[in-house]
Order: structure tokens, then sequence, then C-alpha cells
């Protein structure tokens, strides 16, 4: 939060290929607020035969109009990630072209 006690976040997602961003999208940034909620789609298109070797890091950052945006925290969901981000990516390729919800936990950078 800043000074006013608040935050201005938004999701930042890229996709990542050999440790590339290969694509990137970002959600609307929601204003003073410490519980954003996000309504939106970020979506990308993927060949079949190169889901398996890209991966999805997920950041949420708190936009600043003067200096830096910074990273609140951070996720990584794909075939290579732990855990929940690797149980997420299997429901999505499981189900394609269906939305998928799921809570992740943010790691600090």
């Amino acid at each position: 939060m800043d000074l006013t006690g608040y935050s201005d976040p938004y999701v930042k997602a890229s996709l990542m290929a050999e440790g590339r961003r290969l694509k990137k999208r970002k959600t609307s940034i929601k204003k003073n607020t410490l519980n954003p909620n996000y309504n939106e789609a970020l979506v990308f298109d993927v060949p079949h035969e190169s889901v398996h070797h890209v991966s999805l890091t997920i950041a949420v950052v708190d936009y600043d109009c003067i200096g830096h945006n910074e990273v609140i925290g951070l996720c990584r969901v794909g075939s290579d990630a732990d855990g929940p981000g690797r149980e997420h990516w299997a429901q999505m390729l499981a189900n394609p072209r269906k939305p998928i919800e799921h809570w992740h936990t943010l790691v600090e950078v």
C-alpha cells in the first residue's frame, strides 16, 4: 500500500517459453483498494503443439503514477510449475477453450 493506506493494483500475465516472454496481457487498474476483484479474461492463443512448452507468470503490480510500479507478488502456472500452478495447468489442458478459475498464493519477489 502507499501513503494513503491503499493500493492501485493490476494483474500482468506473461506467456513464457524457455525463460523468454513471448506475449503479455494486463487487466485494468483498480484504484484505491487492498481487495481488488477482476472480472476480466486474459486470453493467449497458443498452438496445440506448443502448449506443453509454455507457462504463465502472473504478477500483481501496484500502479504508481510517480516513480516505478511495484510488484506485490507473483505466481507461475504451467507444466513446469509447482503444486497448484501445475494442477491448474493440467485442468486447463483437460478443458480446452473453457475458463478455469483457481486461487493462487502470491510469492514475494
